[in-house]
Parts: C-alpha cells; sequence; structure tokens
C-alpha cells in the first residue's frame, strides 16, 4: 500500500520550497518522484499550434519533486506526519505516526 496517494495534502520537507503545501498530483512510482500543486512551477515557451498552447506563449506547470522531500499533513493540527501502514479488521490502513489518527480519504478520488 502506498503511504502517499493522489489528491492527498502534503508539505514540502526539504529543497527550495520547503514549507509549501499543496494537493499531490501525480505519482511516479517508477523514479519515486511526485507532483505538487504550486510546488516546483516551471515555465514552458510553446509555439502557436503545439499541443496545449493552441495560441502559444509562455505555460506554467508544475515539475516533480522527490517523494523523500514530501511529508503527509494531519489535518487536526495541520503539521506534517509520519504515516504507518497497520491492520484493522482484516483491511490495511494509513494510520499517522504523530497522534494515531486515521489518514482522511484523498479528495478528488
Amino acid at each position: 500500500m502506498q503511504k502517499i496517494r493522489r489528491g492527498d495534502l502534503v508539505e514540502v520537507v526539504a529543497g527550495v520550497d520547503r514549507g509549501k503545501q499543496g494537493r499531490v498530483l501525480a505519482l511516479d512510482l517508477g523514479s519515486s518522484r511526485v507532483r505538487v500543486e504550486k510546488v516546483r512551477v516551471q515555465k514552458r515557451h510553446l509555439k502557436p499550434g503545439r499541443a496545449g498552447a493552441q495560441e502559444g506563449g509562455i505555460v506554467e506547470d508544475e515539475g516533480y519533486v522527490a517523494l523523500s522531500n514530501v511529508m503527509l499533513v494531519n489535518p487536526s493540527d495541520n503539521k506534517p506526519s509520519r504515516v504507518r501502514v497497520e491492520e484493522r479488521d482484516g483491511e490495511r490502513i494509513r494510520i499517522f505516526a504523530r497522534g494515531g489518527d486515521v489518514v482522511p480519504d484523498p479528495v478528488g478520488n
């Protein structure tokens, strides 16, 4: 079971964007990277007619961040926390290591 899923609220704990919070947009499990909204925003210059921008111009898009540099945010105190996986009633669930609360299901799934 993945500890971080698409739609989870995470906080960047290392790097240039440290301290920023946002929702997970995409996961790349092959290279252990995650895409977070409004974190590591990159600009691309596109010519007219290219995919994504019919009129061309400057397009801003989020880049990928290493999975080890983000932590789930506990909604009870709005602070990042480690996550562990436990089995309760024959079902595997995610638990915040600090506090022991159950991780809520991601928004948008």
